[in-house]
């Protein structure tokens, strides 16, 4: 596999743990220091696009099925297999988790001095005022949310570039048929 390969799915595999970190770092008291930045979500979304599109185009380059491309990820060492297989199912986890703790509320804001959500209750949506410990509660999941899907996603981008690689190093050491 080339530097290249190893490089981009490195730096996925790190962004993605980075993100998982954080995620899991919301359910710590407090907030985190950035709560309502606006630049980190588009930070965060464009480098997603790049890394996460850059993998797909080396993975369909590649032209394998689905098959091949397991077989590809199971021929990496050991430990990244691993490695890649425990942040996965770490944000997984943490998912499934923010999403049964969360409610129906979400999209917390203040309008006029007063805390306010979006609840989603079926038949009953509409925007509904909360406390201020349920508001923090709200933003916390809310970031949650932000933080640990697209550190799912960078992960499934350093699955796609490191089977690419490795599909590469395993087709470039075939044998042609004519050769001897």
């Amino acid at each position: 596999m080339g530097w290249t390969f190893k490089l981009h799915g490195g730096v996925a595999a790190g962004l993605g743990a980075t993100l998982l970190l954080l995620a899991t770092l919301t359910w710590l008291p407090g907030a985190l220091p950035f709560t309502g930045a606006r630049w980190l979500a588009a930070a965060i979304f464009v480098s997603l696009f790049l890394t996460f599109a850059s993998a797909l185009v080396r993975l369909i380059m590649r032209s394998a099925d689905k098959h091949a491309i397991w077989m590809a990820f199971r021929c990496l060492p050991g430990k990244v297999q691993m490695a890649l297989g425990a942040l996965a199912l770490w944000g997984v986890v943490l998912l499934v988790f923010s999403t049964a703790t969360e409610g129906n509320l979400q999209s917390a804001e203040v309008r006029d001095g007063r805390y306010v959500a979006f609840d989603t209750t079926p038949h009953a949506r509409d925007t509904v005022e909360i406390s201020q410990s349920r508001y923090q509660d709200v933003l916390e999941s809310d970031q949650r949310t932000m933080l640990a899907i697209p550190g799912v996603l960078f992960l499934g981008a350093a699955y796609a570039v490191l089977a690419a690689g490795e599909l590469r190093r395993a087709d470039g050491a075939v044998v042609p048929s004519g050769v001897t």
